[in-house]
C-alpha cells in the first residue's frame, strides 16, 4: 500500500514513499521491486531475516547506497534527484541513530550534542548547551552526563546519547538502526517505552530497522516484511496477525 492512508476518515499523505525500488552491489541484487509507505507518527519498522537488504535499504533513504531504480520519496520531494543544497536542506530533515550510537570518542556527551548544532545552526554557545541539555533531559538521562566520554558510557547511555544527538535539530522523520540491539531485556522495553513517548511528544515519524520482536509487538504501529528480494508484507501488526495461525512463531521465524 503506498500515496494515501484513510484514518478516522481522513486521507493521511506518506511522509515517506519507496517506489519500485531496486538496489545491488555490483551483479548481487539485494531489492526488486520494493514498495512501501510511511504515514505521519508512524513507528514503522523494517524486518526481514539475515540478508534480506534491511540495512541497505535503510541507507537508501539516509543518502548512503543510491538505489539502482525506482523513486525514495521524503517529505514529497524524490530525494536522489536533489542538488547538492536540496540534499542538505532534507538531511536536516531527518535524525539518524546509528546501531552503535556513532558518537564522536574524543569528545564529551555535550560536545557530541552541540556539535550538529554548532555546524548548522546559528545559536550561539549558551543556547546549543541549553538545547543539548533539554534532549538529555528529554531521553531520560542526568546533566552530569554530558560532561562523560562515550567510552565512560553504558550501552544503554550511548543508545540514549545518540538518540538524543539525532533529536537536537529537531527532525521530522528519525531513522533507528537496531535501536535495542546489546541492551538486556529491561533497558531494551525501557527504550521501547521512550521511543513512544517520543513520537507522542513530538509527532515525529520512526522508521526503525530490528531483529527485537518485542519491540515490533510492544511500540511498532505498521512494518514491512522483506523477503526474497521483495515486499513480502506491510501493514500493521493486527493485519499480519489475521494472516497467520501462530503470530509469535511466524515473527519469531523471520
Amino acid at each position: 500500500m503506498c500515496g494515501n492512508f484513510y484514518e478516522n476518515g481522513l486521507v493521511m499523505e506518506s511522509v515517506l514513499q519507496i517506489k519500485n525500488l531496486y538496489t545491488s552491489y555490483g551483479e548481487n541484487s539485494i531489492h526488486e521491486g520494493v514498495s512501501f509507505a510511511v504515514y505521519p507518527r508512524d513507528i514503522f519498522a523494517l524486518l526481514g531475516g539475515s540478508g534480506s537488504g534491511k540495512s541497505t535499504l535503510l541507507n537508501t533513504m539516509i543518502f548512503l547506497k543510491k538505489p539502482t531504480s525506482g523513486e525514495v520519496r521524503i517529505l514529497g520531494k524524490e530525494i536522489w534527484g536533489l542538488n547538492f543544497k536540496e540534499t542538505l536542506e532534507m538531511k536536516l530533515k531527518f535524525g539518524v541513530l546509528f546501531q552503535f550510537g556513532a558518537l564522536f570518542s574524543a569528545l564529551n556527551v555535550l560536545d557530541n550534542l552541540t556539535l550538529p548544532l554548532q555546524e548548522y545552526t546559528d545559536f550561539e554557545r549558551q543556547d546549543r548547551e541549553n538545547l543539548a541539555y533539554f534532549w538529555l533531559a528529554r531521553v531520560g538521562l542526568k546533566p552530569e552526563v554530558a560532561r562523560l566520554y562515550p567510552s565512560e558510557l553504558s550501552g544503554g547511555m550511548v543508545k540514549r546519547v545518540g538518540l538524543a544527538r539525532a533529536l537536537c535539530l529537531s527532525p521530522k522523520i528519525l531513522f533507528l538502526d537496531e535501536p535495542t540491539s546489546g541492551l538486556d531485556p529491561k533497558s531494551a522495553r525501557h527504550f521501547d517505552e521512550l521511543i513512544r513517548e517520543l513520537r507522542d511528544l513530538l509527532g515525529v515519524s520512526i522508521v526503525m530497522v530490528t531483529h527485537d520482536m518485542e519491540s515490533v509487538k510492544g511500540v511498532v504501529d505498521r512494518m514491512v516484511i522483506l523477503k526474497g528480494k521483495k515486499v513480502f508484507f506491510e501493514g500493521s501488526l493486527e493485519e499480519l496477525r489475521a494472516k497467520t495461525d501462530s503470530l509469535d512463531l511466524f515473527l519469531y521465524q523471520i
